[in-house]
């Protein structure tokens, strides 16, 4: 089992200090870090402790190693969608932590206004299968194109191919024309905008 308080814990914009100041009773910065690394047991008592100082079920500090994880796999900026060379592990909401489905959940982080969207923003995206493209028409996408990189925007069509399809998407960045992408292995639906506030 892999713990997950430093992924919470940044997620939540919180230090060692602070996270260890929250804990009842207050522990140290050098604690937390060495529960985080796990050259300190994470116990159940800890797990409690930990858990309730960052507001979450203790049990979503824990994961198992073959369990799905959502990623954070690139950001949204000015001009187009990074793909991030090191996707990161995405935390999400407490109330959502439940609903995690069997594949995992695909996220964009948005570093700049574009769009309806704010800096900060993290867009949460559900794979579907090129087949299923047209109930995607008119929602938000993330395509994948050749070379590793991606477009984000809104599913304007899509064609048949041969054995694949063609895929006609409007990038939300204004002054972006539509880019055509032949045959992606796979489409991400917008399904969840998380805003903190």
């Amino acid at each position: 089992m892999i713990n997950r308080i430093r992924e919470i814990r940044r997620a939540k914009g919180l230090t060692l200090a602070d996270l260890a100041l929250a804990c009842d009773p207050p522990t140290t910065a050098q604690t937390i870090g060495r529960l985080e690394t796990g050259t300190r047991t994470l116990s159940t008592k800890w797990m409690d402790r930990i858990g309730v100082a960052l507001e979450v079920d203790p049990q979503t500090l824990v994961r198992s190693e073959a369990q799905p994880r959502p990623r954070v796999i690139g950001e949204l900026g000015l001009s187009d969608v990074a793909a991030l060379a090191n996707p990161r592990e995405a935390v999400l909401p407490h109330e959502l932590a439940q609903g995690v489905s069997e594949e995992p959940p695909l996220v964009l982080e948005v570093t700049a206004a574009v769009s309806e969207y704010r800096p900060g923003d993290l867009i949460w995206l559900r794979q579907v299968p090129l087949g299923e493209a047209a109930s995607a028409i008119n929602r938000d996408c993330l395509v994948p194109k050749p070379g590793g990189r991606f477009v984000f925007g809104r599913l304007i069509d899509t064609a048949p191919k041969g054995d694949g399809a063609l895929v006609g998407v409007l990038p939300v960045q204004s002054g972006q024309k539509q880019q055509v992408i032949d045959t992606p292995p796979w489409i991400a639906v917008t399904q969840m905008l998380v805003r903190k506030l």
